[in-house]
């Protein structure tokens, strides 16, 4: 049942195929049984009408009958009536018929019963309301009833009712009863018809659909298809165009598109590659001259004493700028490295919990009062590159020391049974929402004037990251503006697993309980 649902949500030939086939069941059924019924009634109608006719001029052939003949004694009429009783009993052989004449009576209590056939039928055949009709009644009449024998078979059938008068004994009520066994055999036999033909008639409808369906949706599963191999990387997979219909002008318009997507694919991979290129090859020729230019200023700064008090500062600010642009260096040859896709991780393990510490007391060890590490452990060991973490530690913690306003700086570390978190949070500047989805974008910056003093170029976050995935971890965060922000480091502790739960919530606590009122 779930794969009749799945397949009737998911497959549009299926859903045209099972609509189209449930219309034309309800229209089908409901055209059948329309005809049905009409067909019935005038069956059973045609029956009754020719069946009155049939009635009144028995009846009036009777009367005749009796007005001429001779009823001196009760033996005379008795045969007359038998007469009478045999020639009826003849005409119902063909029209199938059954006559009953009964002695007009009040009180419905009647003696002397007359009728045809070899079996009796039951009195009660003939309703005692329509007796009561009858009497009262100068026409004949008509009604639907059930034809009961004392065998306890019935029939459906009806009856007609009227009176004749037979001289010097009185009025008699006649009774004509009809059976519909045949009619309705023929009814059963126009049912059985019409089901076969409105199966015959459904299987035809489903067919031709489903055809129609082939039709019209082969071109569009074509062209799904070419699309997924798009997707898949095969850029020459085109469609077939074998006609000239309004699906070859998809189809041709479709092929177009892809020839242009393909062409502005390659242009894109081959201005990727050669963006690369350039990236890889300028950093590895600004290392030549930049070594001299280290030496160079090594020479001078050592110096400073020396000198007069403004080339002395000059001197530590040259020191300064080249230590800057080594870093860059670094980092823009990082980024060559993971777009060729030729970073590599050297596994070891050690202690997290140092790794952390040491960080702190490299980058500003005069500052170790304003940053706070809270880690209920001394040792948590990992499995994992501790060069790139290094760098990701580093990076979170300078970037929150740039934007932190010089404000308290607070890092955490825990651990769950298989994986350690990191989060450094600062209570500076913090990010808006919309520059969220930003962060880790290289090059991008929150501040993105030129001229300012303080951050770095922008690929410090993007470089986190993509160690970060190295290393099938997840690095998170969380920011308000003048509130601060959050990043929180998840790493799993053994190498080759995955992070499955985190020990820090990205919302920090202070803020969590804001977020929850």
């Amino acid at each position: 049942m779930l794969d009749v649902k799945s397949k009737f949500k998911h497959s549009l030939s299926f859903k045209v195929l099972v609509t189209s086939t449930l219309l034309a069941i309800l229209i089908i059924s409901t055209v059948g049984f329309v005809i049905h019924n009409r067909i019935s009634s005038i069956i059973i109608n045609e029956k009754i009408s020719i069946s009155k006719i049939e009635t009144k001029n028995a009846l009036q052939l009777a009367q005749t009958r009796f007005n001429s003949a001779n009823l001196k004694s009760d033996e005379s009429l008795s045969k007359a009536i038998q007469q009478f009783i045999a020639s009826s009993e003849e005409d119902g052989l063909i029209s199938g018929r059954e006559t009953i004449l009964l002695p007009l009576s009040k009180d419905n209590k009647v003696s002397n019963i007359y009728q045809t056939g070899t079996t009796l039928l039951v009195l009660n055949s003939i309703p005692n309301n329509f007796r009561e009709k009858t009497k009262a009644s100068k026409e004949i009449i008509v009604e639907r009833t059930s034809v009961k024998y004392s065998t306890g078979i019935s029939f459906p059938g009806f009856i007609i009712g009227s009176k004749i008068n037979i001289p010097k004994t009185g009025v008699y009520e006649i009774y004509y009863i009809f059976k519909l066994d045949k009619q309705f055999q023929t009814i059963n036999q126009l049912e059985v018809i019409l089901i076969f033909g409105g199966v015959l008639l459904i299987l035809l409808i489903g067919l031709s659909t489903q055809f129609v369906i082939r039709q019209v949706i082969s071109p569009v599963q074509a062209a799904a298809s070419v699309a997924e191999k798009f997707t898949q990387g095969d850029l020459s997979s085109r469609m077939k165009i074998s006609d000239s219909t309004e699906f070859a002008s998809l189809g041709n318009s479709f092929n177009e598109m892809a020839v242009s997507i393909q062409q502005q694919i390659y242009r894109l991979e081959n201005l990727s590659m050669l963006q690369q290129r350039f990236v890889s090859d300028v950093s590895h020729e600004l290392r030549t001259p930049l070594t001299t230019l280290r030496m160079a200023a090594e020479v001078i700064y050592q110096g400073k004493d020396n000198f007069d008090p403004s080339i002395a500062r000059s001197s530590e600010l040259l020191i300064n700028q080249i230590d800057r642009f080594e870093l860059l260096l670094s980092d823009l040859l990082e980024v060559s490295r993971f777009d060729a896709e030729a970073a590599s991780i050297d596994i070891t393990t050690f202690n997290i919990v140092n790794l952390v510490k040491k960080t702190v007391d490299y980058l500003h060890p005069s500052k170790a009062t304003k940053l706070i590490i809270d880690s209920l452990n001394e040792s948590i060991p990992i499995q994992a590159d501790q060069r790139r973490i290094e760098r990701i530690l580093r990076n979170l913690i300078s970037n929150a020391i740039d934007h932190g306003e010089g404000k308290s700086i607070k890092v955490r570390i825990a651990e769950s049974d298989n994986e350690v978190a990191i989060s450094v949070r600062d209570f500076g500047l913090g990010f808006n929402e919309e520059d969220a989805p930003f962060l880790f974008d290289r090059f991008w910056r929150a501040d993105p004037s030129r001229a300012r003093t303080s951050g770095g170029s922008g690929l410090g976050l993007s470089i986190a990251l993509e160690d970060t995935k190295l290393h099938q971890g997840q690095l998170l965060a969380w920011g308000s503006p003048h509130q601060g922000a959050h990043f929180v480091l998840t790493l799993p502790k053994n190498h080759g697993n995955l992070v499955q739960s985190f020990p820090i919530e990205l919302i920090p606590d202070d803020k969590l309980s804001t977020v929850k009122e």
